[in-house]
């Protein structure tokens, strides 16, 4: 495999890959770590970690910092590799996530479902957390970039571009999901150009990062040729032996066949991709699956209205409770058929590359 050289705020990993922060429970210290050990960077989800590590619903938001703390010491004695975390900017405590992975020293963070727009702020002094946006959009790339330099004189280390193929939460409308404008095709160059003037004017390298149905060597060509750097990849990574769900969540994904992947609407707001089942069905139809708020996770959740819980549902599937839940999956996630190694997963990625 040719090495392509990342530089994210120097960080260096041998790989050009950022393993995707998938939750809730899907990629915790086990799969984070085994990505960072194969020159990759590993990543760790922090969406209900709470809920999944904690131990302790009536107090969600100690239990999610102990939680994270806990997850990123385990990671840490696994690897001496490169690790990030994924914080979703719609999440209730994500001051508390933020706080809790740059005191634990984390190597990098990486931010979306909603804009970070002042992420820099929580950064203390002397720390070398790295930070990450994710984005849809040149636009959305060019206000984060605006608002980090004019508040907090910080330039974003990196941008991941996360098209529309990607799986879980979108950061698209419904109706953008098949407009060209919103393929990576298109953003990416976008995106690049923005960056190359950033380093022309302010003598930085940021690098773009292709993320959302990346499957194979051929759409790493693809997204390299159109000017990215590296790869955020996560459906592929699940069915592996070292992701942290449970067997019968990876044989969900092993199992899916490409009508079975759906668009759905995610009680927080935002269009999903996921695999259907009967869960999927039921709401669908109308049935609402009775559930308790015991933390409000999500800014964006209509508690009241919601049919379901979306972090318990997703806690039920990764412990493997496919009745009171569902699996999120990539477009691509049809050609997986079979569960490997996340080796194997990073050498058929570069096959060629």
């Amino acid at each position: 495999m040719k090495v392509i050289k990342l530089n994210i705020g120097g960080l260096k990993p041998k790989i050009p890959l950022i393993q995707g922060g998938m939750a809730v429970g899907i990629s915790l210290d086990n799969l984070a770590s085994a990505v960072a050990n194969e020159g990759g960077i590993g990543v760790i989800g922090t969406a209900g970690i709470g809920m999944m590590v904690g131990g302790n619903r009536r107090n969600f938001e100690q239990a999610s910092i102990e939680g994270l703390k806990r997850i990123i010491r385990n990671a840490r004695e696994k690897t001496n590799g490169i690790l990030g975390v994924n914080i979703m900017v719609a999440l209730t405590n994500y001051k508390d996530m933020v706080t809790t992975a740059i005191k634990e020293k984390i190597d990098v963070i990486i931010s979306g479902a909603g804009l970070p727009l002042d992420l820099p702020s929580f950064l203390s002094e002397g720390s070398k957390t790295r930070l990450i946006p994710i984005v849809s959009s040149l636009r959305s790339a060019q206000l984060i970039f605006r608002r980090w330099l004019k508040r907090h004189n910080y330039i974003p280390d990196a941008f991941v571009v996360e098209g529309p193929k990607a799986g879980g939460h979108l950061g698209y409308r419904p109706e953008q999901l098949d407009d060209p404008e919103s393929s990576l095709e298109r953003t990416i160059p976008q995106i690049r150009d923005f960056t190359e003037e950033i380093k022309r004017e302010y003598g930085k390298e940021v690098p773009v990062i292709a993320a959302g149905g990346i499957y194979s060597s051929d759409d790493v060509k693809r997204v390299f040729s159109l000017g990215a750097s590296g790869i955020q990849v996560g459906t592929p990574f699940i069915a592996t032996e070292e992701c942290d769900a449970d067997i019968r969540f990876k044989e969900t994904i092993v199992n899916a066949k490409k009508e079975d992947i759906v668009i759905i609407k995610s009680p927080v707001g935002l269009p999903g991709r996921a695999v259907r089942n009967k869960f999927i069905e039921d709401v669908e139809a109308g049935k609402k699956k009775p559930f308790r708020c015991g933390f409000h996770c999500i800014k964006t959740c209509n508690v009241k209205d919601a049919p379901y819980c979306i972090a318990e549902a997703l806690l039920n599937a990764s412990k493997g409770n496919l009745e009171d839940g569902f699996a999120f999956i990539g477009a691509m996630g049809y050609k997986i058929n079979k569960i490997t190694t996340v080796k194997e997963v990073i050498r058929k990625l570069f096959k060629g590359v």
